[in-house]
């Protein structure tokens, strides 16, 4: 590791306003650790009251200052590894997740040990983990993009489960230096994520930064060692999918150089859809903070197409 920024540089939404927490020049290979933080979950296990939080609320670490990038370009953030520390934590948060009727008003936590043997999720189920980074993004050309939702254009809390080690995550530049953050990792987390939280761990992720000049985006993309992933953002649900799709042909048709009809046809085989992150795409209602609007799509296009 070249570089260390550590959980004290956790910042409450991505901006460029924040100075940045280093500078780095793209390409070099130079491997950075964000750390985070589970500081919010260890107080919510200990007062079981929201009212008595002093943790901020899904901090990411940085920003990041990468020399020059520029609108309309993206950064090509390599996820090395994910060190995770001992101990992760399932939360239901009243009022947000998919099972919020079912699980009531109080607040259910647990503590998670996390050792060489796995997850210890309870006293009989125990995963392998399966790390990745649940908040990661470049700031916005003006203003502060939230950490907990929607996601954005620039990233920020998708909660897609393909962004873990082996992947690189392409996310567009809006504004001079990129202004990359990075939080929320979780230890391992259910497509979809029933709960909203998923299960949360304080952990490093070691990534290297790439810019590719002139490659504009409307939505994040991940490319893992099988696979391109078009994230979809939209309200409603259908207007998602379809950008993620859309996103996909002009893939093959603009990139690659694809005749339409072959783009058509084989997505029609192979080119999966499936739920992204519970986070939504549209900025909920303030009475409302934790009621996703919108939705957060995924779609594969297998390599062995290419």
């Amino acid at each position: 590791m070249d570089h260390f920024l550590d959980k004290s540089h956790g910042q409450p939404g991505f901006s460029a306003d924040s100075a940045p927490a280093l500078r780095i020049v793209p390409g070099t290979g130079e491997r950075i650790g964000f750390e985070t933080s589970d500081e919010v979950y260890a107080q919510l296990h200990e007062h079981h009251d929201m009212g008595k939080l002093t943790a901020q609320i899904n901090p990411v670490t940085g920003p990041v200052y990468v020399e020059g990038a520029e609108p309309g370009d993206a950064l090509a953030v390599t996820i090395h590894e994910i060190r995770l520390k001992d101990c992760g934590w399932s939360v239901s948060l009243p009022g947000s997740g998919a099972l919020q009727n079912v699980m009531g008003e109080g607040m259910f936590t647990r503590r998670v040990p996390i050792d060489a043997a796995g997850v210890h999720v309870t006293d009989r189920h125990v995963f392998q983990p399966l790390p990745m980074i649940g908040c990661i993004g470049t700031a916005p050309a003006v203003g502060t993009n939230s950490t907990i939702m929607p996601s954005y254009p620039q990233g920020g809390n998708m909660d897609v489960t393909d962004c873990r080690p082996g992947s690189t995550v392409y996310l567009p530049v809006m504004i001079d230096g990129a202004y990359l953050s990075i939080g929320d990792i979780h230890a391992i987390m259910a497509e979809g994520e029933s709960s909203f939280v998923a299960i949360e761990a304080e952990g490093i992720a070691v990534v290297s930064i790439d810019l590719v000049k002139g490659m504009t985006l409307r939505a994040p993309r991940v490319e893992t060692a099988d696979e391109w992933i078009f994230v979809g953002l939209g309200d409603p649900v259908q207007e998602s999918i379809t950008r993620g799709y859309e996103d996909m042909f002009h893939f093959l048709v603009d990139d690659r150089g694809w005749h339409e009809g072959d783009a058509f046809a084989v997505m029609s085989a192979v080119g999966h859809s499936r739920l992204g992150g519970p986070t939504g795409s549209t900025a909920p209602d303030p009475l409302h903070p934790f009621t996703a609007v919108g939705a957060v799509t995924v779609h594969r296009l297998p390599k062995s197409v290419l």
